[in-house]
């Protein structure tokens, strides 16, 4: 079992992944490179970050397929949770 939650989109410049989630997580959404780095452990870039507060909104500034992922930093929880797009 993964220990995120992971969803790919392509996505325009300017549009808004919205994350609803039952707990205090990680929301980082990143390009494809990024997130085979993640997965792997080793360093990376996103954006987002540790949300208490949701709705988290991240604003894409490129086009392309976008990773957005949702990860309880360790922790483990039976969450609530859902991914939309704002197409801008």
């Amino acid at each position: 079992m993964a220990d995120f939650i992971h969803a790919r989109e392509y996505l325009e410049s300017g549009d808004v992944v919205v994350v609803q989630c039952s707990h205090q997580c990680n929301v980082m959404v990143m390009e494809d490179a990024s997130f085979q780095h993640y997965r792997h452990g080793r360093s990376f870039h996103h954006y987002g970050g540790y949300f208490t507060r949701f709705p988290a909104r991240v604003t894409i500034p490129r086009d392309g397929h976008w990773n957005t992922v949702i990860d309880l930093g360790g922790g483990r929880a039976n969450i609530r949770y859902n991914i939309n797009y704002m197409k801008a």
